[in-house]
């Protein structure tokens, strides 16, 4: 009797361990959305609305090398639209900042290290201007939904080709005897012909979370053969960070604007502060966070504020 509970034991425990090992789907795809309206303010600025699409592929992680736990490819797509303090702002006096567009589609290469260090480098290819359809976008959105009529993008920037170059490096700085809490440094810098600029911050997680390698927070939920077991099966965390950004350029901002519009000048220092809450299973995740960040531009009336939702779907 003893022999049979010892195996219904191993059988149980060793298959729950082999699970956490073999239940792993090494795709990836889904949306984010950006705006200003689920904050339910009543504001409709700055920058006021943006889409993203997704897909990421998880290489095989028996071909990597001993320090390298996953290395994950995505392709991406997505448009940013942007605001003076308003989208009725019809007369260049009433605007703060320009009605802008941005039409993207890019790829980056995302190395995810044994020691939690993480390395991503991404390429955008797009355009800024009439030609990013951001005055379309918004028109069809406003009329759709019955939302005040839209006036002003006849100063927006003018059309603009962007290719923009950035690399991320996130590395594990602490984590809790019971893995409750961690906390991690992020850093950026972006080159290119609509954005140029650096910045800095730590991350804190806190919750049920896996190693940095293994978290929806990174994007690295996806794996193929994975080498290492999580910490948890389902992660559920809040996440703060807070962030001080250098800003060199901004196309979006100090682009030349069309019918002679006015030039804008950029504040260089940017303190940007994100809260959220994560809850990832190992088919799909959901994310919801805040964006609030000091003034981008010198003559501008307000700060910022938006959110964030993110979707996403596994499989193979």
């Amino acid at each position: 009797m003893r022999t049979t509970i010892a195996a219904c034991l191993f059988l149980v425990f060793g298959c729950s361990s082999l699970k956490s090992f073999s239940q792993s789907y090494k795709n990836e795809f889904g949306f984010k959305s950006d705006n200003d309206a689920y904050l339910f303010y009543g504001q409709d600025r700055y920058y006021t609305n943006g889409l993203m699409l997704f897909f990421r592929s998880a290489t095989d992680q028996n071909k990597l090398g001993d320090k390298l736990e996953k290395f994950i490819y995505e392709v991406t797509a997505g448009q940013k639209m942007f605001n003076p303090q308003s989208g009725a702002a019809g007369k260049i006096s009433q605007q703060d900042r320009p009605f802008a567009g941005y039409l993207y589609a890019g790829g980056s290469l995302n190395f995810f290290y044994k020691k939690e260090n993480i390395l991503k480098t991404s390429l955008e290819l797009g355009t800024i201007g009439p030609d990013a359809l951001g005055e379309d976008a918004q028109k069809l959105l406003h009329n759709t939904v019955g939302f005040y009529k839209i006036d002003g993008w006849q100063y927006q920037i003018e059309n603009k080709l962007s290719a923009n170059l950035s690399v991320q490096y996130t590395s594990l700085l602490h984590r809790s005897e019971y893995n409750k809490i961690d906390f991690s440094f992020e850093g950026y810098a972006n080159v290119g012909t609509t954005f140029r600029g650096a910045g800095a911050g730590i991350l804190m997680r806190t919750g049920n979370i896996n190693q940095l390698f293994q978290s929806a927070y990174t994007n690295s939920t996806i794996g193929y053969h994975p080498k290492t077991a999580r910490l948890v099966t389902s992660e559920t965390f809040f996440y703060a960070k807070p962030q001080l950004n250098f800003v060199a350029y901004d196309g979006t901002i100090q682009g030349k604007t069309l019918n002679e519009g006015r030039q804008y000048a950029i504040n260089k220092i940017v303190f940007a502060q994100q809260l959220g809450f994560n809850y990832s299973s190992r088919r799909f995740t959901f994310d919801f966070g805040l964006l609030f960040k000091t003034k981008e531009v010198k003559d501008i009336i307000h700060t910022h504020q938006f959110a964030t939702i993110s979707m996403l779907y596994r499989f193979n």
